[in-house]
């Protein structure tokens, strides 16, 4: 069969909205501003003069010959060679009757250069055999979406003021099947257990470690080779949308790890694609990441940036996915990222910023949210840019939300030390809302600080069994009600004791232990009232929903303070005590005069603790405390959270038992636990 000139017109049908490359088309790729090349390159089933076939199109300047080779013609090299385009363009284009869904194929590229022949993965590939086999399949992307009512909401369910509490997962050691927990779940199996389980919690998003096609698992997906294509471990494209789409009806969104920091090496993958540095830059002081052993791109290559550009949107457009968490993105900004000196090249003004990855991040921000305003990027930056969450007209770099790696770091450093010691280092708490509201944070207790031996959240706390516990159901109350949108990776709601391992499901037996199942029904409540009460989650970026009480007890290592809504009596008073000491007949100053109902209390007996509590609630008294004309005098509990709602018209004799509030009992039995 011999392939027909892919400059006809004579297109009668064609799949998913493809159509053959325009000269418009090549205008806007060497511009770099086209930004659904998904559309254009790659394989595309279609049908010319009423024969069925595949369009195959690649980008690939600097080759001498390319071909399509694969199953369907034993792999000859010579049988199926593509055309290049007369326009210059560096693309090379061929419709090949015949070939059907489900056909095995890869490029076959003979570099100008003599170096790198190779058969090569398609970049453009939405469908590749499962690995450690490395070819792309003729594929295509219909599905009938069934989560209209999610599209239709989730503006209100992404905004800034809503709740964010999303659960990041593994979806390769999430749950397993098989007798010894060594089959993959696929995206189909995992559907209804992950949508219930998020539900049953109270999440509101997942967010998955990377999908995107990688060959080495043990990467966890963050050494991307297909950048437009969910990974076959678990199932067709198809099959991911019917996850996508099974969350979005359980009105559960869907957040993405994007890696356009890097990719790896694989030969089938994008490195010397062409036996030149086609996605990468040349000179390895601005194109090989020493840490990850891996290539960066070439941010300045106009080419280069509506590859990552159309990867974006696809993902966004084609799988409906609700928000983007960027990878690395610190790696990206600065040109001396993990560089010694001499190891990097300035930019042309001397500094160390990288130009071009600043202007490709300020562009896809801008670019994404323009077509999809209703979603929401998230950069993993690790360092004191400024307004990395800022929109472009003020100088920032356009993304919505950035992950306050600081608080990250603090916290788990504070929580790890014994409470003795914690007075010391009372800093470590409070700096945090010095600068809380530069940005518009999400707190991350995430897949990187439970692995490589840092061991599992519960197992950085201090303490014997009991103490650790506490210490958890302490932080994750902390961290739920500290400014800023929540992110828990899986295991930590039930306090998972070994640190995560990729290759192994979670430790779900734990959770028939009722110190474990505690921490879950802890979790549970936290996500439940976090959601319904506004003070909690409507001014997470601004400093009008927080108001300090104290800060300053560093001597019995208690925080206070006041998490406010849009109501004048929405306000929700926070108190924490770090240390294993219960605090009886402590005093706190209130700004408002009333019953102050405890909704939660982290050392309910239900969640594990020895369920020291304020009896339901406490009554003001017309003493002043904390710069305040009322206060309060209730006890805080030994490495507990408490929580107290105001209630403008309930008094003590009336209040209700609210999510996790014990009644008191003598604080002598607590201690001594």
């Amino acid at each position: 069969m011999k392939p027909l000139p892919a400059a006809t017109n004579k297109i009668e049908k064609v799949q998913d909205g493809v159509t053959l490359l325009t000269d418009y088309d090549i205008y806007l790729f060497r511009e770099g501003n086209h930004f659904r090349l998904f559309e254009k390159l790659g394989a595309h089933l279609m049908i010319v003069d009423k024969v069925k076939g595949t369009y195959f199109a690649v980008w690939a300047p600097n080759a001498k010959t390319v071909s399509v080779v694969g199953d369907f013609n034993s792999w000859d090299t010579k049988s199926h060679p593509l055309n290049a385009r007369w326009d210059a363009s560096g693309i090379w284009e061929g419709f090949i009757p015949g070939i059907e869904k489900g056909t095995i194929y890869k490029f076959h590229v003979d570099s100008t250069t003599g170096k790198y022949t190779a058969n090569r993965g398609d970049p453009f590939a939405v469908y590749w055999e499962q690995p450690p086999a490395t070819a792309p399949i003729v594929w295509d992307l219909d599905y009938k979406w069934n989560d209209g009512g999610w599209m239709k909401k989730r503006k209100e369910k992404n905004s800034l003021n809503a709740p964010m509490s999303i659960y990041e997962i593994h979806i390769a050691s999430w749950k397993r099947k098989g007798e010894n927990g060594d089959q993959w779940l696929t995206y189909r199996e995992l559907a209804p257990l992950l949508a219930d389980y998020c539900k049953d919690i109270g999440f509101t998003h997942v967010e998955f470690l990377p999908v995107m096609e990688h060959p080495f698992g043990g990467s966890w997906g963050y050494q991307t080779t297909g950048y437009f294509a969910p990974t076959s471990r678990f199932g067709t494209p198809q099959d991911f949308m019917y996850l996508i789409d099974y969350l979005h009806q359980n009105d559960i969104g869907v957040i993405l790890d994007w890696v356009p920091s890097h990719f790896p090496s694989d030969e089938h993958g994008l490195a010397y694609y062409d036996g030149t540095c086609l996605y990468e830059h040349a000179d390895p002081k601005k194109g090989f990441h020493p840490d990850w052993k891996s290539y960066i791109f070439n941010y300045g290559r106009n080419e280069v940036q509506a590859f990552l550009l159309s990867s974006a949107i696809f993902w966004l457009e084609k799988f409906h996915i609700d928000g983007l968490r960027v990878d690395a993105v610190a790696s990206m900004l600065y040109l001396d990222y993990s560089r010694k000196e001499g190891e990097w090249i300035p930019n042309q003004f001397g500094g160390r910023e990288n130009l071009e990855a600043i202007s490709f991040l300020k562009r896809m921000n801008e670019e994404i949210y323009k077509e999809f305003p209703d979603v929401q990027t998230i950069a993993e930056e690790s360092t004191a840019w400024p307004m990395v969450s800022r929109p472009n007209y003020v100088g920032g770099l356009g993304f919505g939300m950035k992950w306050n790696m600081g608080w990250m770091h603090d916290t788990l450093l504070y929580m790890s030390k014994d409470p003795v010691y914690r007075k010391y280092h009372h800093g470590e708490l409070t700096f945090s809302m010095l600068y809380a509201f530069t940005e518009n944070y999400v707190l991350p207790l995430s897949h990187d600080e439970v692995v490589h031996g840092k061991g599992s959240l519960v197992n950085k706390m201090p303490g014997d069994d009991w103490q650790r516990l506490a210490n958890l159901r302490l932080l994750l109350s902390y961290q739920f009600n500290h400014p800023g949108k929540k992110l828990l990776f899986m295991g930590g709601e039930f306090a998972q004791w070994v640190e995560w391992n990729h290759d192994r499901p979670l430790n779900w037996e734990l959770t028939q232990w009722e110190r474990h199942s505690g921490l879950q029904k802890m979790v549970k409540d936290l996500n439940s009232i976090y959601r319904q009460e506004r003070a909690l989650h409507y001014y997470d970026f601004d400093p009008k929903g927080f108001e300090w009480i104290d800060c300053n007890d560093w001597e019995q290592s208690i925080l206070g303070f006041i998490r406010k809504g849009t109501k004048e009596d929405e306000r929700i008073l926070v108190a924490l005590n770090f240390t294993p000491q219960p605090r009886n007949d402590y005093r706190i100053g209130v700004p408002l005069a009333g019953f102050w109902k405890e909704i939660f209390n982290s050392d309910a007996k239900d969640y594990g603790g020895s369920g020291i509590g304020n009896s339901g609630g406490v009554q003001t008294e017309e003493k002043a405390w904390h710069g305040h004309d009322q206060s309060l005098l209730v006890t805080v509990p030994p490495l507990a959270a408490v929580l107290f709602k105001f209630k403008k018209d309930e008094c003590h004799e009336d209040k209700e038992k609210a999510v996790g509030v014990v009644d008191a009992v003598d604080s002598k039995e607590a201690s001594a636990e």
